[in-house]
C-alpha cells in the first residue's frame, strides 16, 4: 500500500533535485525519493557490520604477473563460503577483469573484498556495497 506524504524545500534545492533526477532518468520525484531511503537503509546495513549483506569486488588485472591469478585463486578458494559467483574475462592479451560476487555479514565481506583488492599486481579495484534484498519492499 503507498502512502502520501508531504515535504517543505526551498525553491533553489527543489530544483536543484528536480535536475538531478532528470539528469539519472527518474520519471518522478516519488522513486527518486524511494530510491534514496533505500540507499540509506543500505548504508546502515552496512555500518552494523553484522547484518547479512552481498556486494561484489571488481578486479582488474595482468594475468602475466608471476603467481598473482593463483594468489587470487588461493584467497577464493580460502573464503569459497562467502563467494557466491565469480566471473573472469580476458580483455586483452595482458588484462583480465574479474567479478567476484561475495554474500555475508558486512564485516567479513569487506575484508575478503579489501584483501582481493590488495594483492599486489592488482591494476585497479572496487568493492560494490549491496543488500540482500530481505528488508525491502
Amino acid at each position: 500500500m503507498l502512502k502520501r506524504f508531504s515535504i517543505s524545500l526551498e525553491q533553489d534545492l527543489l530544483s536543484s533535485f528536480d535536475k538531478l533526477i532528470r539528469e539519472e532518468g527518474y520519471t518522478n520525484r516519488s522513486e527518486a525519493i524511494r530510491d534514496l531511503i533505500r540507499n540509506t537503509m543500505v548504508q546502515r546495513e552496512w555500518l552494523d557490520g553484522d547484518a547479512e549483506t552481498a556486494g561484489v569486488a571488481v578486479l582488474v588485472y595482468d594475468h602475466h604477473r608471476q603467481e598473482l591469478s593463483q594468489k587470487l585463486t588461493d584467497l577464493q578458494h580460502k573464503d569459497h563460503g562467502f563467494i557466491t559467483s565469480t566471473l573472469h574475462i580476458h580483455l586483452d592479451e595482458h588484462n583480465c577483469l574479474e567479478v567476484i560476487v561475495l554474500q555475508g555479514k558486512a564485516r567479513k565481506i569487506q575484508s575478503i573484498a579489501d584483501s582481493l583488492i590488495s594483492i599486489k599486481g592488482v591494476k585497479h579495484g572496487r568493492f560494490i556495497s549491496t543488500t540482500t534484498g530481505k528488508d525491502f519492499l
